[in-house]
């Protein structure tokens, strides 16, 4: 007596994230010149959370992860920072507090992109859009400590640099991005410990994930599989 055959197991749907971190890297370079270039305005503060949100949900549109879960943490995002920007546009929150807020984002970005990139180096190995992640981790830690900077800056009694003045959002991420790249021009110095703590730790950081993270990527990119994006 013959038994019956098992039906053959049908393969598991991919996953439908597709690690493009070209675009998150430009989202990221759009968000940090923004806030450089920025007029000081609440307005303005509110279009600089809604760009870090941005960068957020393509962060978590590219991810390797399950529909239900991206979709489900985009529309957790997408309405919490939509809201509060809206209340640092029009004045109902402090702008150290949408900051605040905003380098949470940020981190949240970090940490999604962070384990993506990871994931892509597994799978795949070094390819452009790995650097492109690696990159765009970079220009968001750059943004990460403006935001610290902004927020220590506005909580201190004491003026944050030595010339005299806290500084605008502008000041902030000038300064964070000199300091990543120790270029350190000069016209802009903390004055408090805690600017200068911040400074330190964004100096070493800057240095040590461009000497080996973005090192060790290039040296190891493969030109010969075309990744589009």
């Amino acid at each position: 007596m013959l038994l019956p055959v098992p039906p053959p197991l049908q393969p598991l749907p991919p996953l439908r994230g597709t690690h493009r971190y070209g675009f998150v890297l430009a989202l990221a370079a759009i968000a940090v010149l923004f806030a450089v270039i920025a007029p000081e305005a609440n307005v303005s503060r509110g279009i600089e959370m809604l760009l870090q949100g941005g960068t957020l949900l393509v962060v978590i549109a590219t991810a390797r992860e399950t529909p239900l879960v991206r979709d489900s943490i985009a529309a957790l995002v997408s309405a919490v920072l939509l809201g509060l920007a809206i209340a640092v546009a029009v004045g109902l929150v402090p702008t150290w507090l949408g900051s605040a807020v905003a380098g949470f984002a940020v981190v949240t970005s970090l940490g999604v992109l962070v384990r993506g990139l990871l994931r892509l180096l597994r799978e795949r190995g070094v390819t452009l859009q790995a650097v492109s992640g690696a990159l765009a981790i970079y220009l968001l830690i750059g943004l990460l400590f403006g935001l610290a900077i902004a927020v220590a800056a506005k909580l201190d009694p004491k003026q944050y640099f030595t010339q005299g003045r806290d500084g605008t959002q502008s000041d902030h991420m000038y300064f964070s991005f000199t300091t990543l790249t120790t270029t350190g021009f000069g016209d802009l110095t903390a004055a408090t410990r805690t600017g200068r703590t911040i400074a330190v730790l964004e100096e070493l950081l800057g240095q040590i994930y461009l000497v080996t993270v973005i090192a060790l990527l290039i040296g190891n990119l493969r030109r010969g599989r075309p990744d589009a994006g």
